[in-house]
């Protein structure tokens, strides 16, 4: 029998988290059977479950993935020699964040996720865990605006760094239900706030 190959294992699996995204975002986590996923998937039972032994794995994984997106991003603006002023960091995720949005795309699940975290105890240890490695990032990029002079020397990182974290999921909120928020609005209102 040939072995299969690395790539094709993870278009697979790609094709299963495909799948269940679309079933989420139709009839929502609780809604949505496993039947769903293999029907939406094309693939039989065995092979989705060759991957993911449950919804809730499946949900982790999901997760996994955007975090991964959001976190990239926010890794990448901090490795630049010269950090962007607040408005440009907040542009540039946001502007990713509405790629992600459109056609059913990886974050339009996420609200969905986040209300899995609070009742699900196999889903909220991990969404927890994203989120407290999303904000670290949030942090950095505080320490940096703090040591750059773009914030009082006293100001606490930490604080600062909580505060911007809110914005990403509020602007998700918002996007997905109405629908009359972009990156623009929030690039401006960051730069009225700052003076910027």
């Amino acid at each position: 029998m040939p072995k299969v190959s690395e790539e094709h294992l993870e278009q697979r699996r790609q094709q299963i988290l495909d799948a269940a995204r679309l079933c989420f975002g139709r009839k929502g986590f609780h809604q949505t059977s496993m039947q769903d996923v293999f029907k939406e998937s094309g693939l039989s039972a065995g092979a989705v479950y060759r991957y993911f032994k449950s919804k809730e794995e499946i949900i982790r994984a999901i997760g996994a993935e955007n975090h991964g997106i959001m976190a990239g991003l926010l890794k990448e603006i901090l490795s630049e020699d010269t950090l962007p002023s607040l408005d440009e960091v907040i542009g540039r995720l946001v502007q990713r964040i509405e790629t992600l949005l459109v056609d059913d795309g990886a974050l339009c699940v996420a609200p969905a996720i986040w209300v899995e975290a609070m009742y699900n105890p196999a889903v909220g240890p991990v969404v927890r865990e994203l989120f407290d490695d999303t904000r670290q990032w949030w942090v950095k990029l505080a320490e940096r605006m703090r040591d750059a002079g773009r914030l009082p020397a006293d100001a606490d990182p930490w604080s600062v760094g909580a505060t911007l974290f809110c914005l990403m999921p509020g602007f998700i909120l918002q996007r997905l239900t109405m629908r009359d928020i972009d990156a623009d609005t929030l690039r401006e209102g960051i730069r009225a706030l700052t003076g910027g």
